[in-house]
């Protein structure tokens, strides 16, 4: 056997492997948000660094909440003791059931001192930077857990004009909902005198025919994983449009 040759000096290491890095804290159903994150995000030099955390379906308030006691180790797993650009908690749903910044509070926990992205907080500032007040929701939720969600939107300011929901209960079918339906149901939940449309759920891969809903609502669109792609991007210096729709075409408000 051939003995190794020992080199003559050790490599140098580049600070990172790549330009950015973010973590992704990601429920263990979710078959979605991955994908959308590296078709949106990876080319542009970002890695995503996901760990999975313990969800068991249905999708209900109760059982959303349940997965608060899992986000500060679900943060703190993520490249230990290492610095990330940011960490996303991957619940629309979640994010309102629990609060937002209850669900903050939990992964600065794991992550101290690194920004905090939900689809919520994407949504929110989407909304504000498109300058969008009256807006159309279309949810897969059920009825219950469509609710908080309206009532977050009313609390924050903005009235509904049309709210409407697919009555699902398991988000592994949310994931399975046919695209071209998809861009149907916007268009169907889309009120005339509404100024923007949001997709809920970090499930549903509306990010992946934001043009289309654009096209057949005739007004902006934004969806879960669309609008925290959007913002993770902005808060780690990146300015350009990564993908199609509006939103990517703008900043964060100030």
């Amino acid at each position: 056997m051939i003995d190794p040759i020992v080199a003559t000096r050790p490599p140098r290491l580049d600070p990172r492997p790549v330009p950015h890095r973010i973590g992704l804290i990601a429920l263990a159903t979710d078959h979605t948000t991955e994908v959308d994150f590296a078709r949106i995000l990876a080319p542009a030099g970002v890695g995503i660094y996901v760990n999975r955390i313990p969800f068991a379906n249905p999708v209900t308030p109760e059982t959303l909440r349940a997965m608060e006691a899992d986000l500060a180790e679900g943060a703190a797993l993520i490249l230990p003791g290492e610095d990330l650009d940011a960490v996303v908690y991957g619940c629309t749903s979640a994010s309102v059931c629990i609060g937002d910044g209850a669900v903050r509070a939990q992964v600065a926990r794991g992550k101290p001192g690194c920004p905090v992205v939900t689809p919520i907080s994407g949504t929110l500032n989407g909304l504000r930077a498109m300058g969008a007040r009256r807006i159309s929701v279309l949810t897969p939720y059920l009825v219950e857990t469509t609710r908080p969600m309206a009532a977050m939107f009313e609390a924050e300011g903005f009235a509904i004009a049309r709210l409407t929901c697919l009555a699902m209960a398991d988000d592994r079918d949310m994931a399975r909902i046919a695209l071209d339906d998809l861009v149907d149901l916007a268009r169907e939940a889309t009120d005339p005198a509404s100024e923007a449309t949001f997709i809920s759920c970090t499930a549903v891969r509306a990010a992946s025919v934001i043009d289309r809903i654009e096209a057949a609502t005739g007004r902006p669109a934004l969806s879960s994983n669309h609008a925290a792609a959007w913002e993770v991007a902005r808060r780690i210096g990146i300015a350009q449009a990564l993908a199609p729709g509006h939103l990517m075409t703008l900043g964060l408000p100030a």
